[in-house]
């Protein structure tokens, strides 16, 4: 199986790239190859492709299925297994992030709990809990916002993506409306709004 120029090109740098978010370069191109494959690949299709050993492919393809980053296939009167990484590039980034939260993000917010349970009796780890405490919030507060995200259909987290500084600005207009009727209680607006009134009726 000979890979063309462009496809070569794609694979060789998602190799490079994979060390850098936290796998090897064999993992990183094996999943390259998969993602732009016509087709499902069995494992010796991808050791021919990419020149590298059976066993090799067998440990990055088990890899990539713990990562949940690529689907197990069986063909008709075939006993060999066919690999193919999901079509939607939407449902790979909410597994990313899913499975990246597990391994990293989780057991930090769990030990940081367990920080804040904690009655320190220095002033250094009083200090040391208190930015623990601001870290513990930020972590909260994105993975709460992943959990709405997994929630969210392809074309709904698309859109959210593409309205990008709209949501800023809508967020502002919010903050102004909230200042300037927050301090109100409600019902007291209809109340009083006679006395805001000039002689025409107008506010």
């Amino acid at each position: 199986m000979n890979i063309p120029p462009l496809t070569q090109r794609f694979v060789l740098h998602f190799g490079e790239m994979g060390s850098r978010w936290g796998i090897n370069r064999t993992v990183g191109q094996i999943y390259a190859l998969l993602y732009v494959s016509a087709k499902p690949l069995n494992a010796d299709e991808v050791a021919e492709a990419l020149a590298f050993s059976r066993s090799n492919v067998s440990m990055g393809l088990k890899e990539l299925q713990s990562w949940n980053l690529v689907k197990l296939i069986h063909q008709p009167n075939d006993r060999r297994e066919y690999f193919q990484a999901p079509d939607d590039v939407w449902a790979i980034f909410r597994t990313l992030a899913n499975e990246r939260r597990k391994r990293e993000i989780d057991p930090t917010l769990s030990m940081l709990r367990d920080a804040l349970m904690e009655q320190p009796s220095v002033a250094e780890d009083i200090h040391a809990q208190e930015r623990m405490k601001q870290m513990h919030g930020f972590i909260e507060l994105m993975t709460n916002w992943l959990d709405e995200v997994q929630k969210m259909e392809s074309s709904t987290l698309a859109r959210l993506m593409q309205m990008g500084t709209k949501v800023q600005k809508f967020l502002e207009i919010k903050d102004r409306v909230r200042q300037a009727f927050g301090g109100k209680p409600a019902g007291q607006g209809a109340a009083t709004d006679h006395t805001t009134q000039d002689d025409h009726g107008q506010l």
